[in-house]
């Protein structure tokens, strides 16, 4: 029981942060019309965090690896909650950059805290299940962000987003400095490497990683770009165009885990994850056919692509983790992020050029094409069962 309480700090603390780092593209309406800017301006003003998400995520693992998740969410979370509220005391586009991006620099903690969590507290047979739960903590902290952050911008604007961003923030820290603690006994890291010798000579984990990079474009697009498709191309309101996020988000959750639990029960993680792009690559086809045509096929696809573009990303970051053995796991977890994070940082302003230049149709057709290109990359063949570690 403990150890899903444990989970339980980590998925909060996760979840916590997610409504600054990544909840900002829900309000891109207002972001725009606040500062005056363009689309890709926007988009890049709304994804800062990941700026500061890029440079500190191998930081917070290697710091993690030594000293434990409790320092490393504790800390990491309640600095972003400090750089959010300084974030609503200033209104140069340059001064706001800067600070979302050290919030995101030090909110990025929870992103790597959370997965050592369940590879330190959970049996092999169990981690399917207890990472699509800590995964759940950013589709959680996403649904949370669709349905509040849009109404509080439109009644207090973009210092009140971020106002209620900081305070989130750090009731999650407080609660992680206060009662997370170490696992009693060392669990069995079942097929990994050795704790000394560097995960990386192992061609799957490469080949890990660059699976998730191309699947993050498809994830980024219609992440960034999604509620700005519902307004633009359908005419809807942008809090009724959150909340159907919102409503994807909650979806998201309940598939995260299932696929979790799939995973345990085959005792593979690639596989699942393969089966899993192929459904990805219809809802993306349809969604294209949907944004050419103006059809009611856009907002369904929409609200799928939502949802089954981050169903597999537990499946690569634990495969990750179980590769990297317990003395690289924080490492090679940020590393993991690190790497989707450059994707989404290059991805969302080339997309947004994209967009502006082509149409939405052109955006969601440029996600759909490497979704495809990432099937061959995934490692299946090979691919050992846990039951079997």
């Amino acid at each position: 029981m403990k150890r899903w309480v444990m989970l339980g700090l980590g998925v909060n603390a996760h979840a916590g942060v997610t409504l600054g780092l990544f909840g900002l593209p829900l309000v891109m309406p207002d972001v725009q019309r606040f500062f005056g800017v363009s689309l890709p301006v926007a988009g890049l003003i709304a994804t800062a965090p990941a700026i500061g998400v890029l440079f500190a995520l191998v930081p917070w693992g290697a710091l993690a690896d030594r000293r434990g998740e409790r320092l490393v969410l504790g800390a990491g979370v309640g600095l972003a909650a400090v750089f959010f509220a300084g974030v609503a005391l200033v209104s140069e586009i340059w001064a706001v950059m800067a600070l979302l991006a050290l919030a995101g620099a030090a909110g990025s903690a929870a992103m790597v805290g959370g997965g050592r969590i369940v590879l330190r507290w959970f049996e092999p047979p169990e981690r399917g299940v207890a990472m699509g739960v800590r995964q759940v903590s950013y589709t959680l902290g996403m649904a949370v962000a669709a349905f509040v952050l849009p109404p509080v911008s439109r009644a207090y604007g973009l210092r009140g987003v971020l106002a209620v961003c900081a305070v989130v923030s750090l009731l999650a820290a407080l609660l992680a400095a206060l009662f997370l603690a170490g696992p009693p006994r060392r669990v069995a890291h079942g097929g990994a490497v050795a704790a000394t010798a560097s995960p990386y000579r192992q061609p799957a984990l490469w080949r890990v990683h660059a699976t998730s990079a191309l699947q993050q474009v498809p994830q980024a697009v219609v992440g960034t770009y999604g509620v700005m498709c519902l307004v633009e191309v359908y005419g809807w309101d942008g809090v009724r165009a959150g909340q159907l996020f919102g409503v994807a988000a909650v979806g998201g959750a309940a598939v995260r885990v299932a696929v979790g639990r799939w995973s345990d029960r085959s005792g593979l993680r690639m596989a699942p994850l393969r089966r899993l792009t192929y459904c990805a690559l219809v809802v993306l086809a349809l969604l294209v056919a949907g944004a050419v045509t103006g059809s009611w096929l856009g907002p369904a696809m929409l609200a799928s692509a939502a949802v089954i573009t981050v169903a597999g990303n537990g499946l690569a970051y634990l495969a990750a983790g179980e590769l990297a053995g317990p003395g690289w796991a924080g490492r090679v977890l940020g590393t993991h992020n690190t790497v989707q994070n450059v994707v989404a940082l290059g991805v969302v302003p080339l997309a947004g050029l994209l967009i502006a230049e082509v149409g939405y149709w052109a955006g969601f057709a440029a996600g759909l094409l490497v979704a495809l290109l990432s099937l061959p990359v995934i490692p299946v063949r090979g691919e050992r069962s846990a039951h079997r570690s």
